[in-house]
Parts: C-alpha cells; structure tokens; sequence
C-alpha cells in the first residue's frame, strides 16, 4: 500500500539472503519500500503489518513454506486480494500447479530475470507500473560491480555449511538433503553472475526428485559445483569482509 511518503510496499519472502538482498536491491530504483522476510509464517504477519501491495514468496521455505503461506493469507480479510508472485527454483508442473491452487497470481523461475519481473507486475499493477514511479539514481557500472561482489561475498560465507551438507548428503546418499542444497545455490547462481550453476543444480535436483537416482552422477555434478565455488573464491579474493 501507500505510505504517508506515496510509496508502494512490496513484501519479499525468501529463506535465502541473496534473494532477499537481489530483489532490494532491484526495486531500490524506484520509489518503493520494500519489507523482507525469512519464512512463511513471519511473512503472514509482516502481510497483516505492512499491507502490501504485492508479495514476492518463495515456494521452499523450512518450517512454514509458501504454499501454507499461501493459504493463509488469501483466507485473510483484507488480504486475501494482494497478488502474490510465486519465484521458485524448481517450476515443474506439480509446483506451479500447487502454487496456483493455492492463490499464486504468478509463478517465475529463479534466477530471477529484471525483464520477466518488470512484466509481471505491470500485468499485475497496471500497464508500465513501474515506469510510472519516480525513478531514483540508476547505479553505475562500478556501484553494480560492488553490489554482486557483495552478493558473493554473501554466498561464500554461506557455502561452508552447504559445503558439509552436501558432502554428508552423498556419504548417506540422503537424496532430501541433496536436492535442498542444490535448489538454495540453484537460486543464488544467477544473482551471483554464475548462470551455469543455476543450471547444475537445477539439473541436480531433478535428478534426485526422481526415484532412479544415479549417485556417481550426482557425485561428479556435485563436484562441479565445489569447483564452481573455487572459481567464485578466487575472482573475490581481493574482497575485504
């Protein structure tokens, strides 16, 4: 809704920092506040707070997810009409279809693309919404730069526990765990600058939502993505924390 300031808000519900700090991030161009949360069941209440106008939600949450979220708010008076745009890393049909039963407006797959959510909410909000908005200062190349060298830093800090999840994963050929981890990097990837690994751990968890797993396979992607990671470590060496 408006604030006293004529600003749009725009709730975020996303277990991953790096989604959560991406979409800020996008929407710091435009005169929008916009209110983030980590899971289904605070994000009901930040709905109730703040209402807003749009609610970006994550499928795959732990603890509440997003279709429970999902369900709850659109039996809520005075909510139940805010449009939700479902973002998940995995939008098999089952997913979108569980998604839209449950009161989802939109259903888009990570990594998210500027154009694709530029075009959701115009469809959602109005023809050029956004455009519509009064813009701030556009950041420069270098402001840019600094931003997804934030983002990785973010995730490398991150990787370690995902790092030993995943490496426990194999050992128990726990496939739960190994398609948790693949669908949180799977989001991250593109945010990052690394599309290829969004691509991997798509392919990752695909295979181990199936029920002929092949885990030497699984072990030589997974592989790929420690090396990945290398990479990442290396081209942000120079990065202070």
């Amino acid at each position: 809704m408006k604030d006293e300031d004529n600003k749009i808000t725009i709730l975020i519900v996303d277990d991953s920092d790096i989604i959560r700090y991406s979409l800020k991030n996008f929407f710091s161009d435009y005169e929008i506040e916009v209110i983030t949360s980590h899971d289904g069941l605070d994000g009901i209440q930040k709905v109730v707070e703040y209402k807003p106008a749009l609610i970006f939600l994550d499928l795959m949450m732990p603890n509440f997810d997003g279709v429970k979220m999902l369900q709850v708010i659109k039996v809520l008076d005075g909510h139940k009409s805010v449009p939700v745009i479902v973002i998940s890393g995995n939008t098999n049909r089952s997913n979108v279809l569980a998604a839209i039963e449950a009161g989802a407006e939109r259903v888009i797959s990570k990594p998210l693309k500027k154009e694709i959510i530029i075009k959701n909410i115009n469809e959602l909000l109005g023809e050029d919404f956004l455009a519509k908005l009064k813009k701030k200062k556009m950041f420069s190349s270098s402001e840019k730069d600094d931003i997804r060298k934030q983002l990785s830093l973010m995730f490398l800090k991150s990787f370690p526990a995902k790092r030993e999840t995943i490496i426990n994963g194999l050992r128990k050929n726990d496939k739960e765990a190994i398609r948790i981890v693949a669908h949180e990097i799977r989001g991250a990837g593109g945010a990052i600058g690394y599309p290829k690994l969004s691509v991997l751990c798509g392919v990752i968890e695909d295979q181990v939502s199936g029920t002929n797993i092949n885990w030497e396979q699984i072990k030589l992607m997974c592989d790929q993505i420690f090396t990945f990671v290398e990479e990442i470590e290396e081209s942000n060496s120079f990065i202070e924390e």
